[in-house]
């Protein structure tokens, strides 16, 4: 759900190809129509294997790896603390993000059919604007709690209790699902004409207001007040936070404490910076023909990639993480052998 400017029609030939599908009586108002054509990638069978056995294996790993992040979390007892417990939603957010674009697109690789219905491609939409906007606001939380930890270190345990954790955490859903349901009512009521292509791999904000014949003033307006509250104000929350955990950082006096500090912070930071630093490429840049490739690219990056990345970041700079990985993997191992 996010809304930079929407092109505008090139040369009339959105209206005249309406026209011609109207005196054709092949109009379809609102959402009946039956379905909508994702281009993708493009059409090129010699792809569609490669793509295929890559895209599985991004989704099947990012499924693991971020299972298995939760259930460590939640089985090693002294991982229980308010980081972690952000962690632990991230990682359930990830999966279930993954899960809305990916086996779609798996599908389309493995049969060849790249239409989905009406009603499908508005899941999909709702779906993915709830888990990215749910992420801003987990992101934030998580910034709060590393600059509490840093930054005000005799408040942190009276301010960041439990109850507060689950309540943040719950409000990050909410809003989510919330504001997603918001946009995607609008958007189910606009008329889509005649083009049914869309130039994309997934049913996105402005490629479905590209389809559209209704008037988009109403829904782009409410659209861009809810991008803003939850991106813009998500980011420069989280930004002036990391100001302020890094400053504090370097007043620390020796450079074994410095190192510990951000070593606490360093993974939340690079997810910080991959998932917005793509997300504002994504939808502020333009879609004129040149760019649309690029686009899709980068888009690509953070549906597909960024779930996997984040889980990866967190596990691979973080050494209790790794320490409690290892002390699962040899208890299983020591289970299994003992059971033979």
């Amino acid at each position: 759900m996010f809304f930079p400017k929407v092109p505008a029609l090139e040369n009339g030939k959105r209206e005249d190809e309406s026209m011609m599908m109207m005196e054709k009586g092949e109009w379809d108002n609102g959402t009946s129509l039956l379905e909508f054509l994702l281009l993708g990638s493009g059409n090129v069978p010699s792809l569609q294997a490669p793509l295929f056995l890559l895209s599985l294996i991004i989704y099947l790993v990012t499924i693991i790896v971020n299972i298995l992040i939760v259930v460590l979390l939640v089985a090693e007892q002294h991982l229980h603390t308010p980081m972690y417990f952000f962690l632990g939603n991230l990682s359930s957010l990830e999966t279930c993000y993954s899960s809305t674009i990916l086996p779609q697109l798996l599908a389309s690789f493995l049969t060849g059919n790249r239409t989905i219905s009406a009603h499908g491609c508005m899941a999909q939409f709702y779906a993915f604007g709830s888990f990215v906007t749910t992420e801003c606001y987990l992101l934030t939380a998580m910034s709060y709690d590393r600059y509490l930890a840093i930054c005000q270190p005799l408040l942190d345990a009276s301010l960041m209790t439990w109850n507060i954790c689950l309540q943040m955490a719950a409000a990050s859903w909410l809003t989510g699902l919330g504001f997603s349901s918001v946009v995607t009512v609008f958007l189910s009521q606009l008329q889509f004409c005649g083009h049914r292509e869309i130039d994309h791999f997934f049913c996105d904000f402005i490629p479905l207001l590209e389809l559209t014949c209704s008037n988009t003033r109403l829904i782009t307006a409410i659209a861009f007040a809810l991008c803003f509250l939850s991106i813009v104000f998500s980011f420069v929350f989280t930004l002036a936070s990391y100001v302020c955990i890094i400053a504090a950082i370097l007043r620390v006096p020796s450079s074994m404490g410095r190192q510990k500090a951000f070593s606490t912070c360093s993974s939340h930071l690079i997810i910080v910076t991959v998932f917005y630093g793509t997300l504002f490429i994504v939808y502020m840049m333009r879609r004129t023909a040149p760019l649309r490739q690029l686009n899709k690219m980068l888009s690509s990056f953070y549906t597909r990639l960024t779930p996997l990345v984040n889980p990866l970041a967190c596990t691979l700079r973080n050494r209790e993480i790794r320490e409690a990985l290892r002390t699962g993997l040899r208890k299983a191992l020591t289970s299994t052998q003992s059971s033979w």
